[in-house]
Order: C-alpha cells, then sequence, then structure tokens
C-alpha cells in the first residue's frame, strides 16, 4: 500500500501571516512537521504543498518534496487534492503545516484503520478532555463516536451535553469528552471525491468540513491516541509550543 503524506502549508494566514516559516526553537515550524512525521515508518512519500516561493525555497533547502500549488485554494484540503490528483498512491495523509508536534502515533493512528479494513474510507483521530475549561472552549472540536469509533457528529460545543450537570462540578474526575484532533486519512479515490462535493449546511454551521461526509452519508473512524497537540494559529502559540518541547522533550 502506497501512503503519501501531504504537508499544506500556506503563507497568506490572516492571523498569522507566514506561519510555516515562524521560528520554533530555532527552527522553521515547518520543518518541525515534516521531520516529525518522517520518523514514521509508515509512509512512502512526504511532500508539502505551498503557494509561496518563500516556504518552497525553505523546504528545498532542507531536502523536503515540495510542490507549487494554486493559490486560490481556500483550504488545505483543497490544496492536498490539487496534489493527490497528479500523483499515484492509495492513501493520502492531510497533516497540517501548523502542527509541529505532530507525532508518529499519530500517523500511525491515521493508517492503521486504512490498512486493515477496506471499506474503511475516511479516518481522524481523538484524545481524552479531562479539563472542564477545554472541554467548553470552542476552539477546541470535540467528537462524539459510536461503539465501533465511527463519528457520530464533530462540534465546536460541548458535546455530548451533560443534561444533569455533574461534568461541570470542579471534583468531577473523568473524562469529560473527547478533543478531535485536526489530522485526516483518506483512501486516495474518496478523497477526490470529497474535493467534488459542495460545502455542506453544517459544515458551513460549524465550520467544519469533515461534517460534509458525514452530512452525504460517509464515515469517519475516529481512533483514539495518548497524545495533544498544539496547533498554531497566532503568534502568542509559538511560545507555548516551545515551553511544550522544554518540558516534555529536553
Amino acid at each position: 500500500m502506497k501512503i503519501v503524506a501531504v504537508i499544506p502549508a500556506r503563507y497568506k494566514s490572516s492571523r498569522f501571516e507566514g506561519k510555516p516559516l515562524a521560528e520554533i526553537m530555532g527552527k522553521p515550524m515547518i520543518k518541525h512537521v515534516y521531520e516529525n512525521i518522517m520518523k514514521s515508518s509508515m509512509l512512502s512519500d512526504v511532500i508539502i504543498a505551498t503557494e509561496d516561493q518563500r516556504i518552497y525555497d525553505v523546504c528545498r533547502g532542507f531536502g523536503a518534496n515540495v510542490v507549487m500549488t494554486k493559490e486560490s485554494h481556500q483550504t488545505g484540503t483543497d490544496r492536498i487534492i490539487e496534489v493527490a490528483s497528479g500523483i499515484s498512491a492509495d492513501v493520502i495523509l492531510n497533516i497540517q503545516g501548523d502542527e509541529p508536534l505532530v507525532n508518529a502515533e499519530i500517523v500511525e493512528a491515521l493508517v492503521r484503520p486504512l490498512r486493515e479494513d477496506d471499506t474503511v474510507l475516511y479516518t481522524s483521530v481523538k484524545t481524552p478532555i479531562y479539563s472542564y475549561e477545554e472541554f467548553i472552549d470552542p476552539n477546541n472540536v470535540k467528537v462524539v463516536v459510536d461503539k465501533n469509533d465511527y463519528g457520530i457528529y464533530f462540534s465546536r460545543s460541548p458535546v455530548p451535553y451533560d443534561r444533569e450537570g455533574a461534568l461541570s462540578l470542579k471534583d468531577f474526575k473523568g473524562v469529560f469528552g473527547y478533543k478531535h484532533l485536526g489530522f485526516y486519512g483518506y483512501t486516495r479515490d474518496f478523497l477526490i471525491e470529497f474535493g467534488k462535493m459542495p460545502a455542506s449546511y453544517l459544515e458551513k454551521k460549524e465550520m467544519l468540513e469533515q461534517l460534509r461526509a458525514i452530512e452525504n452519508g460517509y464515515r469517519i473512524k475516529v481512533e483514539t491516541v495518548g497524545v495533544s497537540t498544539i496547533p498554531v494559529d497566532v503568534p502568542n502559540d509559538i511560545k507555548k509550543v516551545e515551553n511544550f518541547i522544554l518540558k516534555y522533550y529536553n
């Protein structure tokens, strides 16, 4: 099985322009992402997809396979679909370029169901939430799954809703819910088909494109991993990532 990871890296971010090149511990963020997923033995290739010559040049400088894509893409997935359309692969992984703490465990959790079950077309990952503050934060996407770990719904709201209110108690000990981590695996054929589907009602309401698949009757296998990540959305997130690296990796 040929498995290709694609890292979309866009320079023109509205909240943090040029963030793929922002330095973390003296190294461009995009290089952290690339090096971390290269540690997985499951991948046949890793491709960085960008619209910007500066990102292209930096990535070529550290030896990455990088391709230029259209500037007009609205999402990272659209950029990945352009790359996937021009290559031969069985599985495509979507590894966001602003996730410097991605690791091999996440990669393997995305790939495993696609290798073991040919009815699985679309995968993602989740991690337990142990903090009430994290559970109610709309910046953290939550997911509820069925007994076989297929996604039932993804939301920025705290789901499942706790009608009795027990989860709001400060002395509650346990899992409040599951945080969805924004990494995806697809069969190449499904990804191309997904790109042809119009944005759906729930997708536009929640601003979560995976809901497009669910509304069109497709299932998403959501594996549990024992790690979380810190996506870099704004400049202040850089310090959070550096503090995490200093605490857990040094």
